[in-house]
């Protein structure tokens, strides 16, 4: 995702009033809380401005974590390059490295690019042999085989949700997330901008629908429900992670030049939620439709740890982070959490890996 988007005036003022910083001190130690609920460990900029196999490691968009020290990372769309997908290892001191790459493919064996893919969203299925990836561009959301990369099918997708003037969404502000539930019945689509009917209230908070999918891992997938998700002024729904059945996580972000990005993570509650799929717009919606969300943590307010900026942050460790994974169960109880910063290839932005821990209470 490379557009930028102005915040609400008051998030820019707060923004413009804090020290924007290079760099860390030297020697800074790392870690420490962020919040009550959440503790940075730690990161790691081994992946930064690296290649592997001839492709470059670069515009990684999203994260899913397969195993206590593995993942799959989903590349949107570089340059001219190959649609794909990179294996790591990872661990939670934090450590990264790549470990394998599959290109993703047409079912005519040719290779996706940026001229017909921008890879937002990743769910690895049940049992590792397929994963499901969304494309922005229409949007769409395809099944690909991990052993060759051939797409082998895909998920219907609403006709209102294709970019206009096909449907009612906005270029680049479609399917940035997805994930699926631990049986594999469920798989959320959430978007990064309201549809046109739907817009941003007189706040600057987008009124975004996350779509609901039921089916079984590998197999048919059908629209069950549509949930409303208002943003925090200014941001952008890009990251959902499945907590339970009645519960996600979601991250949101945006990014203003000369200012710095932000980034922010939310518990979301889907108990009671309401289906929203028959109200053609939500703008006159009263708040009860929408899902119920606490702030977890903001990663501006995380101990810079040593961390560089190459461009003006509020805090230096802050960079275009798109990719939020769930993992395990740490030590007394907290999961652990790890995000993902997409460098769009640009030579003011990095690819940082980051590691914490989080209460989900």
């Amino acid at each position: 995702m490379r557009w930028q988007k102005p915040l609400a005036a008051a998030v820019v003022l707060t923004a413009l009033t804090t020290t924007l910083t290079a760099s860390a001190m030297p020697g800074a130690a790392p870690g420490g809380p962020c919040s009550p609920d959440a503790r940075f460990l730690g990161f790691s900029d081994a992946l930064n401005k690296t290649s592997y196999d001839g492709q470059l490691v670069s515009g990684l968009s999203a994260l899913n974590v397969t195993g206590p020290h593995s993942a799959v990372a989903l590349v949107d769309n570089v340059l001219t390059s190959p649609a794909r997908v990179f294996t790591l290892k990872v661990s939670g001191k934090p450590t990264v490295s790549v470990d394998g790459m599959t290109i993703l493919k047409r079912p005519d064996g040719t290779p996706f690019n940026a001229q017909d893919f921008d890879g937002e969203g990743l769910v690895v299925e049940r049992g590792n042999r397929t994963i499901l990836a969304t494309s922005e561009r229409e949007p769409s959301i395809r099944r690909f085989r991990l052993s060759d990369g051939l797409q082998i099918g895909s998920l219907p997708v609403p006709a209102r949700f294709q970019v206009a003037p096909a449907g009612e969404a906005v270029s680049n502000g479609t399917f940035e997330s997805l994930v699926a539930s631990r049986d594999g019945r469920s798989v959320f689509a959430g978007m990064e901008e309201p549809l046109a009917p739907d817009g941003r209230d007189t706040d600057d908070r987008g009124r975004n629908r996350i779509l609901h999918y039921t089916g079984r891992s590998g197999h048919d997938y059908r629209v069950a429900a549509q949930y409303a998700y208002k943003t925090d002024p200014g941001l952008s729904l890009v990251e959902l992670a499945w907590v339970s059945p009645t519960q996600l996580v979601s991250m949101e972000r945006t990014f203003v030049a000369g200012v710095g990005n932000t980034i922010r993570v939310f518990t979301v509650s889907l108990r009671h939620a309401s289906d929203v799929s028959k109200r053609a717009s939500l703008a006159d919606a009263p708040e009860q439709v929408y899902v119920k969300k606490k702030l977890l943590f903001d990663l501006v307010n995380c101990p810079p740890s040593g961390a560089t900026a190459l461009q003006p942050q509020p805090n230096p460790l802050l960079d275009n982070v798109e990719a939020l994974a769930l993992g395990g169960y740490l030590p007394g109880g907290r999961r652990q959490l790890y995000l993902l910063s997409d460098d769009n290839n640009g030579k003011l932005q990095i690819t940082r890996f980051y590691s914490l821990a989080v209460d989900l209470h």
